[in-house]
């Protein structure tokens, strides 16, 4: 299988975005960072590329300039044992200068989308009864950040 690499452009900050994720996210570490030479585009000796993990995931940030931007149409899924882990990647996330959005989505303070869901949802938006799926949709589209509680009891008509 070949290896995947989720790849960011960034402006000029990328060693510092990668700096951050590494310690929002537990096991994680930056591997190597690579520098523009003369050949340019970039100024010689800038940061052009840092390759790193989050919790043994692959990631490359590239300083490419301004041209291009993040968008919600790419997110990046945390799935979250339970409340306190959902609680404290948003709170990191959005505390640091982030921004909420609906339905357990924020944007980080690099304008990098996220979602900050509990590790049962996908089951919970599959769920055999339709009824109980319904519930659990309705509840999560009126919330920012999820919270698990809210979500089941919902689920369960309670």
């Amino acid at each position: 299988m070949p290896k995947l690499t989720p790849n960011l452009w960034f402006d000029a900050n990328g060693l510092e975005a990668a700096e951050y994720y590494v310690s929002v996210f537990p096991r994680s570490r930056i591997k190597q960072v690579s520098h523009y030479t003369d050949a340019g585009p970039g100024e010689a000796g800038s940061v052009l590329t840092v390759e790193f993990e989050l919790d043994g995931s692959p990631f490359t940030i590239i300083n490419g300039g301004p041209q291009f931007t993040f968008s919600e149409a790419v997110s990046f899924a945390v799935d979250c044992a339970d409340q306190a882990e959902i609680d404290a990647y948003w709170d990191r996330l959005v505390g640091d200068g982030g921004e909420e959005g609906p339905c357990g989505w924020l944007k980080d303070k690099y304008g990098l989308s996220w979602q900050i869901v509990p590790a049962f949802m996908g089951e919970l938006m599959t769920d055999p009864d339709p009824a109980r799926r319904e519930r659990a949709m309705k509840a999560m589209f009126g919330m920012k950040k999820l919270d698990v509680a809210e979500l089941k009891a919902a689920a369960d008509g309670s």
